[in-house]
């Protein structure tokens, strides 16, 4: 279970060790109104703060042992795959998979590692579930034995050894299954945490804000679900399901739903992980009928070059932002709620509906594809497991406190990041689409195990060229090994164009990323670097984490040569 001490938590991250100016760095996008992207009214975030307002459980946060209970990585050396129960809705004991650890006399379930870069991990798993499983190190650059890319699984009653030095930047990454086939059922039923790497500049950042992880540095795990009366979870996907992304009504935050905290009147970072199937959340900080500007520091793979100041920003499913949030700008006497603001999902997009998961939009799916209709109409029961995405949705409420006085400043430099630069050459194509047999597809590719249909050679840069089809849906594209830089977005709905700057770029655009959203009818240049320190040839995967289409094959292997 949890420890919600968090005093306790920061006494155990002290025991690890080593843990200027007002910015006028602000995102140069100059704001678009459209239709489509226009400010909500005060009516409409209102309503979200009136909801925010009933919240009443304590947001749970990760103790000293139990459910993401704070672990240094170098202790996290056995680990089982196991079936276990825990309480997510009060009263309720929901039956869940987590990965197990034991040190120093105490129990952990799906622990959030602690580590820092250079450290080694040496972790065994064994599978103690009756389903073949595999951990993959989300984010992390590694050798493909290690990456847990799913071409190597765990069987039943087997163990699988990694071993490998976090030569990544400082971030919070996050592990979780990849055994394909599985994969999105048992991330859905609790096979995932966080890992935590710091560095010099992260070290820095800490200390020139006065941070504290999990106290004025809080890590934040969006999900949505869906239970049963008996407080159990549901996942029971049908085509419809695999076609459009599962999508659950209820929305919890740390496992928290109606979650509450209190921070003082200072500066509050929030680690965001959009931990979802295929919900994509559009993040704003309200109060008073209006949004807070607050400043995007990082991304998937760390620290931006300078914070830049948003008052919005999508994340969808594999990606994490990195906040800082000024709450002395805030007026006292007022709560402030993060929410998830009404958007166009965009699904079956170019269908003839604009809706989230509905009959219509997916019949449009079939009118695309050239499938009957019957084969992909919603099931009653599938209907009432479906919550619209891109509704709005309170999912946090901030009550500030009274706090000691606090001058603390961002400092306008966060880190070291260089500027992107292209590649030279043509661009490597990679189209999104839906084929006519109705499966999602990379140029035209299905995942087959036994097929490697892209090699690159080691050391060289490539730009990639991701499209997505105008009769499509988004689709978060995500690349095993390596990072990349986004060099342009073009053709962006007018919802995603209303938040650019030059080039198309969005705020989280300018850092290193491992996810990229790309909207129908979008196209995103990104530059790759594939440079390693391995021996031999290695062995890829790039999909989409949208974990419906990839277990439908919205998936190919990649190799790395010489």
């Amino acid at each position: 279970m949890f420890d919600l001490s968090r005093r306790q938590f920061i006494g155990s991250l002290s025991a690890l060790g080593a843990a200027g100016a007002a910015p006028g760095m602000a995102f140069s996008a100059v704001r678009k109104t459209t239709q489509a992207a226009s400010a909500e009214s005060a009516a409409a975030v209102s309503a979200l703060e009136k909801a925010a307002a009933g919240f009443g459980n304590p947001l749970r946060l990760p103790g000293t042992s139990g459910l993401y209970g704070v672990l240094p990585a170098s202790e996290f050396r056995e680990v089982h795959v196991v079936r276990t129960e825990i309480e997510v809705l009060p009263g309720q004991r929901t039956p869940y998979l987590a990965y197990a650890v034991e040190s120093g006399g105490k129990q952990f379930l799906n622990p959030a590692l602690l580590a820092r870069r250079g450290d080694e991990m040496r972790v065994r798993l064994v599978n103690d579930l009756d389903e073949p499983t595999v951990i993959h190190w989300h984010g992390l650059s590694l050798d493909a034995r290690n990456d847990g890319n799913g071409m190597t699984v765990v069987e039943p009653g087997k163990s699988l050894d990694y071993a490998f030095q976090l030569r990544d930047r400082a971030s919070m990454y996050w592990y979780h299954p990849h055994a394909h086939g599985f994969i999105a059922k048992q991330a859905y039923h609790g096979l995932a945490s966080l890992l935590f790497i710091d560095d010099d500049e992260e070290t820095a950042l800490r200390r020139e804000l006065d941070l504290a992880l999990g106290e004025t540095e809080i890590p934040l795990v969006l999900q949505d679900r869906q239970f049963d009366a008996q407080g159990r979870l549901q996942y029971v996907p049908t085509a419809t399901d695999l076609a459009a992304g599962w999508v659950g009504e209820r929305l919890l935050v740390n496992l928290t739903e109606r979650p509450f905290i209190q921070a003082g009147r200072r500066i509050v970072r929030f680690r965001i992980l959009n931990g979802s199937n295929a919900r994509t959340y559009r993040l704003a900080f309200l109060q008073g009928g209006r949004r807070l500007g607050f400043f995007l520091a990082g991304t998937d793979g760390g620290l931006l070059a300078a914070p830049q100041r948003i008052d919005e920003s999508f994340i969808s499913p594999g990606q994490r932002l990195d906040v800082l949030v000024d709450l002395r700008e805030v007026s006292e006497g007022q709560a402030v709620t993060l929410a998830s603001l009404a958007f166009d999902p965009m699904h079956a997009e170019g269908a003839g509906s604009h809706g989230g998961h509905d009959a219509g939009a997916m019949e449009g799916m079939a009118d695309m594809a050239g499938m009957d209709h019957s084969k992909m109409a919603m099931p009653a029961a599938s209907k009432a497991n479906m919550a619209m995405d891109g509704d709005a949705h309170a999912l946090l409420r901030i009550d500030v406190k009274a706090s000691p006085a606090y001058s603390r400043k961002i400092p306008a430099v966060l880190s070291a990041l260089p500027a992107a630069v292209a590649p030279k050459g043509a661009p490597r194509r990679m189209k999104l689409a839906l084929d006519v047999k109705g499966h999602w597809t990379i140029n035209g590719w299905t995942f087959d195990p036994k097929v490697v249909p892209v090699t690159v050679r080691r050391g060289t840069a490539e730009t990639w060229l991701i499209e997505n089809a105008r009769r499509s849906m988004p689709h978060p594209m995500h690349l095993h090994g390596f990072k990349f830089r986004v060099l342009e977005r073009l053709g962006s709905p007018a919802q995603v164009h209303a938040l650019a700057g030059a080039k198309g770029l969005l705020a989280q655009d300018r850092g290193m990323l491992d996810t990229v959203h790309v909207w129908p009818g979008e196209s995103v240049r990104i530059a790759l670097d594939f440079s390693h320190p391995f021996a031999g040839d290695q062995d890829y995967v790039f999909h989409c984490h949208n974990l419906e289409h990839e277990e439908a094959g919205m998936m190919i292997r990649y190799a790395v040569k010489g």
